[in-house]
């Protein structure tokens, strides 16, 4: 039984100036006061808390997580990822930021991302353990994934 296991980041995290709180406490709250002049208390309310609520998620530092991979599927922390549960994947090669794209059958998690340490095991070695269970096809990141990544979040 091949196991591929290594320690990986839950998501890249990139640092926020106080410019970057700044700048979405300003918009938050010039949406509320929008909302609340068009009678919408509730939901300036709600834009008010999801601001919050963003800032303090932007804020906090990703866990390291332990990636296995079995037989079985993939184990990313405490969450498996059976592979009768996934349609395909692709290993995307970046110049230090490897990553696998696993494209899932659940309807609200479509695509998964597991980043890749290359300093604890190769992409090809993934990709060899990937392919005796899924079949390769080329992925991308959603559109919305890269414009959150370029605006920083």
């Amino acid at each position: 039984m091949d196991v591929l296991s290594w320690n990986t980041v839950e998501y890249l995290h990139q640092e926020k100036t106080s410019d970057w709180y700044w700048i979405v406490s300003i918009i938050s709250v010039s949406i509320a006061i929008i909302a609340i002049i068009m009678n919408n208390v509730i939901f300036a309310i709600l834009v008010i808390i999801a601001s919050f609520t963003l800032m303090l998620f932007a804020s906090r530092k990703p866990n390291v997580v332990e990636v296995d991979m079995d037989d079985m599927g993939i184990r990313v922390g405490r969450t498996m990822y059976p592979y009768r549960h996934l349609d395909s994947f692709w290993v995307e090669t970046r110049e230090n930021n490897d990553r696998i794209l696993l494209k899932s059958k659940k309807v609200l998690m479509p695509l998964i991302i597991i980043f890749i340490e290359e300093n604890q095991v190769h992409p090809s070695d993934v990709r060899a353990m990937l392919m005796k269970h899924l079949p390769e096809e080329e992925h991308s990141e959603p559109f919305l994934e890269k414009l959150l990544v370029y605006l920083g979040f």
